[in-house]
């Protein structure tokens, strides 16, 4: 590989990796398929959506990319790319609409239909049982707040992995637990949109029970390749103060560290137990058991760094997010390759131990616009390459990085931010639907064209 970055082709080849290492791109089953569709029931992100002011111009995922019905055509930009593998969700509210009780087979049929066309295509499929989109009915129980969720999420994984699991080449439960707990409970930016230390408390604890016992009821269905994929940010302290310090390290713990240590290390970070202690399911650790059972593979999605300072208060978490020097991406999140870097050796040398490791998400979001059938984004390009050169590095320093996965095959529905944040090799135009791949991925193609 190159030192030098291009903006307009990438500087790697298939000839720089391994001869096993995976190329892939993801995404997830609200932001593209079309919640309206195929006798999918509610999710609390049609609720979340449907309540003034919580989303950029009240926008949702009722029909999003209608890859419901696109599905094939999407699948042929995977592999016309050149890339291994699609790393997809199922949704819980399409498989059960009530989240227990009975299946909807329309639902069950379109993963079939994914996941067969996937093979048919000669494409690894690489799924994720949750990304955010829990069935209201049983929001309405609590969600993650009730323990029962992990029983429900069990149970609803065994319905659809008798079905899929024989065909998918890797499983992992849940994506970014941070993000289902911390984001939605304690700062409430996403569905169900709480601020409450107590119902985070318990997310941030049955999040991980639930990906224990869908790790055990996959594990009892006879399935192989099983991972946790936690999402990471670079916490550094925006000054030099004990202080900055101080809340840096705080913000590691909740944001990082509290999901490998419960997996890996049965226990979690004692300056983060400090704040969410008094408000923790009674007799929590007897869980550990359950959380820590055994991975075949970590995934890790990185997007940014983070400046931590103090806030001033005696509130915990009393740290607040400073504004940092570097470019950033349309998320205004800094592009910082070198945490890439520090959180794949973390994984490795701290918590995996030999474990393959893959980068399940990287990528950026950047204003693409569709022009003369072409959409130029040498930013994203510059993006991948940077990412790239540190995973390659890992690579040739012996780290077993087995795979890089780009966020996202497709524009899709940012959540809370609607459709504007523009993350996808493929641009969609929110009008037409059209698809055109942009100059990342001919570029990607062009990077993995057999030699």
């Amino acid at each position: 590989m190159t030192s030098t970055f291009s903006r307009d082709r990438l500087d790697f080849t298939r000839a720089n990796m391994p001869e096993d290492f995976q190329f892939g791109v993801a995404a997830s089953s609200y932001q593209i398929e079309g919640s309206k569709f195929g006798g999918c029931g509610r999710s609390h992100w049609d609720d979340f959506a449907a309540t003034p002011g919580n989303t950029a111009r009240g926008e949702d995922g009722s029909l999003a990319c209608d890859h419901y019905h696109r599905w094939a055509e999407d699948l042929d930009l995977v592999r016309d790319a050149g890339l291994d593998c699609y790393r997809f969700s199922i949704s819980w509210a399409r498989v059960l609409p009530e989240g227990r009780g009975q299946a909807n087979q329309e639902g069950i049929d379109f993963y079939e239909r994914l996941v067969d066309g996937m093979l048919e295509r000669g494409i690894k499929p690489f799924a994720t049982l949750y990304h955010w989109d829990l069935p209201s009915p049983l929001a309405d129980l609590g969600g993650w707040r009730n323990r029962d969720i992990a029983s429900w999420f069990a149970d609803y994984t065994d319905v659809i992995m008798r079905r899929i699991g024989d065909r998918v080449h890797a499983t992992a439960p849940i994506n970014e637990p941070w993000c289902v707990a911390w984001l939605s409970h304690f700062m409430g930016h996403h569905a169900p949109g709480l601020r409450d230390i107590r119902a985070t408390a318990r997310a941030m604890h049955h999040v991980l029970l639930a990906h224990g016992r869908a790790t055990q009821a996959m594990r009892a269905l006879g399935m192989k390749n099983l991972g946790l994929v936690t999402n990471f940010e670079y916490a550094e302290p925006a000054d030099e103060s004990a202080e900055a310090k101080a809340a840096a390290h705080l913000y590691d713990g909740i944001y990082n560290r509290w999901f490998l240590d419960g997996v890996f290390k049965k226990s979690y970070p004692q300056e983060v137990l400090a704040g969410l202690g008094p408000n923790m399911p009674e007799n929590y650790e007897q869980d550990f058991d359950i959380i820590a059972e055994p991975v075949d593979w970590v995934g890790i999605n990185y997007y940014t760094r983070k400046l931590i300072a103090p806030d001033g208060t005696n509130q915990f978490p009393a740290l607040k997010e400073v504004e940092g020097p570097l470019p950033k991406t349309l998320m205004d999140w800094e592009i910082y390759p070198e945490g890439l870097d520090f959180f794949m050796r973390r994984v490795h040398e701290d918590y995996a131990q030999g474990l393959p490791i893959y980068i399940t998400e990287n990528g950026m979001a950047s204003p693409d616009m569709a022009k003369d059938g072409a959409v130029h984004d040498p930013d994203r390009i510059q993006f991948l390459n940077a990412h790239l050169a540190k995973v390659h590095k890992a690579v040739e320093d012996g780290l077993p990085i087995k795979g890089y996965f780009i966020w996202s095959l497709l524009d899709n529905y940012e959540w809370a931010l609607g459709y504007e944040k523009r993350f996808g090799l493929v641009h969609v135009d929110f009008d037409t639907l059209s698809r055109t791949p942009k100059a990342s991925w001919h570029a990607l193609k062009e990077a993995l064209k057999a030699e």
